[in-house]
């Protein structure tokens, strides 16, 4: 894939997007981190939601662990998967106050050995909170990558890998927001708005199935 396409593309995306942003509520590295791990198949909107009282009640991973895993089980039971969410915030917090002062760390090795926190989680915290560059990818960096022609995968560590050499280190953070919501809000999973997308030239996905229309149509 032509670099030179790469960041056309991303020049438009960031035409049509300029309010792209990260869509979790948070005020700190840590609030981040939970909203993170709470949004694992859950929309951003209803962690928000839950996390307005959540945030209050616990401020820091000590918080977390003067209660009981029922009791956040309930504060959370809005979320999906609360139960091995809560679980696995319990567990973060913990190694955060015993390995960490309670402060989240800012390298991805060090985020990677906390419960429940993946590649996507770990990225996600060091480009929106410490404002390090990475590239976090979720359904939507996974598809809209895929739908371009820039590369035949579904792995998300070998996405993420292919991005970065395809992108200048300083856009990675802004590409990936743009990613992500040009698949959130245009290129989406059952039923792509191709008729409002900016991108329809350079697509590969638009190509094929537009030819397979007007074949079909003839």
């Amino acid at each position: 894939m032509s670099n030179t396409i790469v960041l056309e593309t991303i020049t438009r995306l960031q035409a049509k997007y300029r309010e792209a942003r990260l869509e979790l509520d948070f005020t700190s590295p840590f609030e981040l981190l939970i909203a993170t791990i709470l949004a694992a198949q859950c929309t951003d909107a209803k962690v928000n939601e839950v996390t307005k009282s959540l945030f209050k009640k616990y401020p820091e991973p000590a918080s977390y662990l003067t209660v009981d895993q029922a009791e956040l089980q309930e504060d959370i039971r809005q979320i999906t998967f609360y139960r091995n969410k809560s679980k696995g915030i319990i567990a973060a917090c913990k190694m955060l106050v015993e390995e960490y002062d309670g402060k989240v760390p800012d390298t991805v090795e060090a985020l990677l050995k906390l419960p429940y926190v993946g590649r996507k989680t770990a990225n996600i915290v060091l480009a929106n909170a410490f404002n390090i560059p990475a590239i976090g990818v979720d359904t939507h960096t996974i598809r809209v990558p895929n739908r371009l022609g820039w590369l035949v995968c579904k792995d998300a560590y070998e996405i993420e890998q292919t991005l970065c050499r395809l992108l200048p280190e300083d856009r990675w953070h802004r590409a990936n927001l743009l990613l992500q919501w040009h698949g959130r809000y245009t290129c989406k999973a059952r039923k792509p708005l191709c008729e409002s997308c900016v991108l329809t030239d350079i697509c590969n996905w638009y190509a094929e199935n537009m030819q397979i229309q007007t074949t079909s149509g003839n």
